[in-house]
Order: C-alpha cells, then structure tokens, then sequence
C-alpha cells in the first residue's frame, strides 16, 4: 500500500460520526442537520431536462478536454461574470468538480524528488482535502494562520522564509469556508509577488463564488490578476464548480482556468488518470453555465435565509453575516469553556440539530488550534428549517445559562 495514505486523518464527517455514535437525540424533535455543504434548493428542471436530452451522448468515450462547446460555455461565463477574455483552446478545462481538481492538481504541479521535502501551503482553518493533496503528492503540509480580529484572513506575512524558499503550491479559498471571507486586492497582490519571488503555483478555490450577500460580487482570482496586469495568469489556477452555483452536487462538475502552461500539463495528467466529463454532463454543464436567471433566484433565496437566521442567532452567539458562502462560522458561548465538540454533541443529543465543531476544520499550529471554540452551521435547508434550528440553539444555550 502506498505509505502516504496512513498520513491522511480522518474527515470531519466521520469525526462528526464518531462523536454522535454514543449519543441519542431528544426524539421530542425532528433531526435538523446543519453539519455538511450540501445544496439542498431543487436543481432547476431545464438542468434535469439538458442532462436527459444529452443522454445519447453516452455511447461513445467522451474527451479529456471537452468538446469546443462545453469550454466554451466556460469562458462565455468567465466573460459575462469577470470580464475576461480566456482562449477556450488552451486556458479552461472540464473537470468533474473542484474537489477532485484540487487534488488532482496538486498531483500535476508537485515534484517531490526536491529536498527538504516540497511545502504546500493552506489557509487554516481549511478545507480538508487541501492537506489530503498536499500529502499525497509527497509534498508537506503547512497551515497559515488566520486572523479573527480581520474576518479571518490569512496572515501570509507569517510564514518564514525558508518556507517560502520550499513552497510549490499554495491553496486559496475565496470566499472561504468556513468563514464566508473574500480576499481583497492587496492581499492578492502580495500573493502574487510572492509566487513570482518564489515561483510556486496558485490554486484558488472559488466554488462559493455566486452566494454573496453584498451588492458586488466577490473578486475571483483571475480578475484580480487581470487587474494587475497579470492576463496571462502566470501561475495561476482557478477552480470553480456548478454544486453551489446551481444546486447540483451530485452532478459532480465544474472546470478549471488559468496559466496555459499548467493547463497543458493538467490535461495530460488527466487523460492517464481518467477524468473526462461524460457527454451527458458536458450537456447539462452548457446549459447552466448559460444561465443566470436561476443563479439570481438562488442567491436570493439564502441572502433571505441568512437575514432571517442570523438576527435570531446572534443573540447567543458570537456570529455575523459572512462576506459569502453559504456558512455561519459562530464563537460557542463561555458556558462551554471553548469545547467546541461538547457544545456540538450536547446540541445534538438535547435538540438533534447537528452543527460541525470548528476544531474538526482546522490543525493545532503554533499551540493553537483557530477553530477551537467556534461552530460552522452550514444554511442549506429551506428558510423554515433553518429557523427552527436556530430558535433551538437560542433555546439550548439559554436554558445552559439558566441552569
């Protein structure tokens, strides 16, 4: 077996799954679930209807890269979203969503013959499958602070040297989950001088990008880059996905963009690996990338959810409206002492509303684990079962207090 799997620690869910296994819920109450991502609005029915029509397209193998069509339909996107200009023929390819490009990619851009071992570096708090790449590839793993006095943003003057010097990847995650935070220019900016110092690649994850509560829309990673007069995205990979976007996780699409060199190298890797998009998907692809008239109504349907759910909540816990996405990233109340996975497991066996504790979405670094004593409530069910979950927290924490 490959020695590097035993590296890997288990996901958050199954930890979620471990800490639950002893404990039943107050069967008084229905089981509400704020612990995964998951869309839960209905995928819209001309979606439905593109993937059924684009059934005959699986006699046949479909390609690596996707036909002119579906890329396309991500650079029709790219412009009408971000105003670029991307050449479909060598800049944008398919990808069957961004968790899988994510690892996929670090596999590509990694060479773990260098010594001292590559570094691959990742916001922290996290999204577990950044460390799971970085692993995998033979590359070390390093976990860059936050800082929650500024909406958690990554504190990149933290990082020494010397891991610069070793660093060949960096993940980003805009907006970020869990904590909703958008990068700004100037924080891309000083990323981008620093790859250009160090030469390593970007990976920016924006699958979050179309849930937004403020009037305009969160900056992407190419935009920013444009905006600098980087346009030929040197060094730079964007990675989006249609789960959120368009209420569609079991589709499993979305496609990636950037620097051609890397995008070259991607597409070979991937035709060994085996990752083309089937026809099938391709077609329903086309069609909700070619669509914003849903993407509208989406939005507004969680921007009316958050309004609804955060007022209530924020009487009891240290919690805001995020830049974006579609989480709460709250502070537990001082009754629990900052024991995230107690004030999770009591929730759940008192009111079986399930939240993920904020320690299972982040590593201990420099002593300190950022996601100690925090929660992530993701708002995916409809606005009535969110509020009923909230009004049960308000409920649980209250009656701690009072007893």
């Amino acid at each position: 077996m490959n020695p590097l799997l035993s590296k890997l620690q288990p996901y958050p869910f199954e930890r979620l799954r471990r800490l639950f296994a002893e404990v039943t819920p107050n069967p008084a109450f229905a089981p509400i679930s704020l612990g995964i991502g998951e869309p839960k609005h209905p995928t819209p029915a001309f979606i439905k209807e593109a993937l059924t029509a684009g059934l005959g397209q699986l006699s046949a193998y479909p390609a690596t890269a996707g036909d002119l069509k579906l890329r396309q339909s991500f650079t029709g996107w790219l412009q009408r979203r971000y105003a670029l200009e991307l050449d479909p023929a060598t800049q944008v390819l398919p990808v069957n969503g961004s968790r899988e490009a994510l690892f996929a990619l670090a596999q590509t851009v990694i060479d773990p013959s260098k010594s001292p071992a590559p570094v691959v570096l990742s916001p922290n708090p996290f999204y577990q499958i950044y460390e799971g790449a970085a692993l995998l590839s033979g590359a070390e793993p390093y976990y860059v602070p936050s800082v929650p006095a500024r909406n958690f943003a990554v504190d990149w003057d933290s990082v020494p040297g010397d891991v610069w010097e070793r660093t060949q990847l960096v993940f980003v995650c805009s907006p970020g989950n869990p904590t909703g935070a958008v990068m700004p220019l100037d924080e891309w900016k000083k990323l981008f001088a620093l790859s250009d110092r160090h030469g390593f690649v970007i990976a920016a994850d924006e699958c979050y990008s179309e849930i937004y509560f403020r009037d305009e829309p969160p900056l992407g990673g190419l935009q920013a880059a444009a905006a600098l007069g980087r346009g030929d995205f040197r060094k730079l990979i964007a990675l989006t996905s249609l789960s959120k976007r368009s209420n569609v996780p079991g589709l499993r699409s979305g496609f990636v963009a950037g620097d051609a060199s890397i995008i070259k190298s991607f597409l070979l890797y991937r035709t060994y690996h085996g990752s083309a998009m089937s026809g099938a998907v391709a077609a329903a692809s086309i069609a909700a990338w070619g669509d914003e008239a849903h993407v509208v109504d989406n939005r507004a349907q969680y921007r009316a959810k958050f309004a609804a759910v955060t007022p209530v909540l924020e009487q009891v816990l240290d919690v805001r409206l995020p830049d974006a996405s579609f989480y709460l990233w709250a502070g537990v109340p001082a009754a629990w002492q900052g024991d995230d996975q107690a004030f999770a497991r009591e929730l759940y066996a008192q009111y079986n509303v399930t939240v993920l504790p904020g320690s299972y979405l982040a590593r201990d670094a420099g002593g300190t684990n950022p996601g100690r004593g925090r929660i992530r409530m993701a708002l995916v069910a409809d606005t009535a079962e969110c509020t009923e979950a909230a009004q049960r927290i308000v409920n649980f924490i209250q009656n701690r207090a009072h007893s």
